[in-house]
C-alpha cells in the first residue's frame, strides 16, 4: 500500500468535519505504523484540536517511529490551539505525508520548514487536487478575504424555476431537495432575493435527515427594505443570523429608518451600500461578508439575483438541479431574468463538470471558467 492509500483514508475522515469546521479547513490525519493505521483523527470543529492531536491521541505510544499522513500542512503557530508541529515532535513520528500546503501566505510553509528542520523526513502534494477540491472555500477566503460562491438553481428542462404563478413547489423530487440541505449545510451564507423571501417565504434553514446541521447565516438582497417584518427568515428560532442589504435608506426613503431600527431591534442586521443601476452591487456584498468571516456563501435565486451574480463575475461554482418536466409555455419564471449576450461566444462558460442523479432529476455542478 502507498502513500496515496493512506493519504485517501484521511480525506475521508476529513470530510467528517463538513459544515462545522468554518473558518477552519477540514483536515483528516491518520498514523501508520508497520503498514497498519494505527491512530485517526479530524478536526470536528473550529476552536477544537486538530486532526494531527486527534490522529496521535487515538494511536498513542504507536505514534512513535510512525508515519503521519495529514491533508493539511501542520500548523506552526499558536492560534486558538497550539502548534501541531510540537505534538508531531514530542510524540516521536519519523516521517509526514502532506496534501497540500497551507494556501496562509503568512504561514504557508512554515509547518514544513519546522520539521524538516528537526530531522523528519516530508513528503508533499500526494492526492493534492483532491485535497485542494475538498478545501476550495478555505482556499479563496485565505487568498482574497472573499467567500467562495455557489450558485444553485432548479429548473425545469425548458429552463423555467416557477409557473406564471410563481408557484415553484416542487421543481425537483425529495433526492435532490436533500441534497440541497446538504449544500446548505456545507455553506456559511445562503443567499436570496427579495422577490423570493415575498413569494415563498422560506426559512432557509438546513434540515438533513437524521443528520444534525448547521444553519447558514441568512443574506437577504433588498434594495428599498420592503421585507415584511413576519417574513420566516427575520424569526429568531436558529443558531444563524440575518443580514439585509439594502440601499442609502435616507436617500430612498427616510422612514425606511424607523423600520431598519425595529428590524435590528428585532435581531436582524441591515447593511445600507449604494445601489448600482438600483440593483446592489454584489461586489460590495462580497466584501462586506468576507469581512465578517464568511468564507462561503450559496446563491438561491430568484432569476433576477441568479442573473446580477453571473453578470458581476462573482460566481465559482454552478449547482443546477434539471427535473423531468416542461412547463411547456414561456410565461414561466426563467432561471434568468435580464439582459444576456448578444453572441455564443460571449456565454458564461463551465468547466470541470460532473454529473448526477437524484432519484428522476439530473444535477450538473461545475466551475466558472474565468476569461
Amino acid at each position: 500500500m502507498d502513500d496515496s492509500y493512506f493519504m485517501a483514508i484521511a480525506l475521508a475522515l476529513a470530510e467528517n468535519g463538513c459544515g462545522f469546521t468554518s473558518p477552519n479547513p477540514m483536515v483528516g490525519c491518520v498514523v501508520v505504523k508497520d503498514g497498519l493505521v494505527v491512530g485517526k483523527g479530524w478536526h470536528e470543529k473550529a476552536g477544537q484540536p486538530h486532526a494531527e492531536v486527534n490522529a496521535i491521541n487515538d494511536a498513542g505510544e504507536n505514534a512513535n517511529e510512525a508515519t503521519l499522513y495529514v491533508t493539511l500542512e501542520p500548523c506552526n503557530h499558536t492560534g486558538r490551539t497550539p502548534p501541531c508541529t510540537e505534538k508531531i515532535l514530542s510524540a516521536g513520528i519519523k516521517r509526514v505525508v502532506i496534501a497540500m500546503e497551507d494556501p496562509n501566505p503568512d504561514v504557508k510553509g512554515g509547518g514544513i520548514a519546522r520539521l524538516k528542520e528537526a530531522g523528519l523526513s516530508i513528503s508533499s502534494g500526494i492526492l493534492k487536487d483532491k485535497a485542494l477540491k475538498l478545501n476550495e472555500s478555505f482556499v479563496k477566503y485565505v487568498l482574497t478575504k472573499k467567500p467562495f460562491v455557489t450558485l444553485k438553481c432548479a429548473a425545469t428542462l425548458d429552463g423555467q424555476i416557477a409557473t406564471r404563478s410563481g408557484d415553484s413547489k416542487w421543481v425537483t423530487g425529495p433526492e435532490s431537495r436533500n441534497h440541497v440541505h446538504e449544500l446548505r449545510h456545507m455553506a456559511d451564507a445562503i443567499l436570496v432575493g427579495i422577490q423570493t423571501v415575498i413569494t415563498d417565504n422560506p426559512s432557509l434553514t438546513t434540515r438533513r435527515e437524521g443528520l444534525k446541521g448547521k444553519n447558514p447565516a441568512r443574506i437577504i438582497l433588498d434594495s428599498r427594505l420592503s421585507i415584511p417584518e413576519d417574513a420566516k427568515v427575520l424569526q429568531p428560532d436558529t443558531e444563524s443570523g440575518t443580514i439585509i442589504f439594502s440601499g442609502i435608506l435616507a436617500e430612498i426613503d427616510a422612514s425606511l429608518l424607523e423600520k431598519k431600527a425595529q428590524l435590528e431591534k428585532n435581531g436582524a442586521r441591515v447593511i445600507e451600500t449604494p445601489l448600482n443601476n438600483d440593483l446592489i452591487d454584489f461586489n460590495i456584498v462580497l466584501d462586506r461578508l468576507g469581512g465578517l468571516g464568511i468564507t462561503s456563501l450559496l446563491i438561491e435565486g430568484g432569476g433576477r439575483v441568479i442573473s446580477s451574480a453571473l453578470s458581476a463575475g462573482i460566481v465559482d461554482k454552478i449547482v443546477m438541479f434539471y427535473a423531468p418536466k416542461f412547463l411547456g409555455g414561456n410565461d414561466g419564471v426563467p432561471v434568468c431574468r435580464g439582459i444576456g449576450p448578444e453572441k455564443m461566444d460571449d456565454c458564461i462558460q463551465m468547466e470541470n463538470i460532473t454529473l448526477k442523479r437524484f432519484g428522476d432529476d439530473v444535477m450538473i455542478e461545475g466551475y466558472v471558467k474565468k476569461r
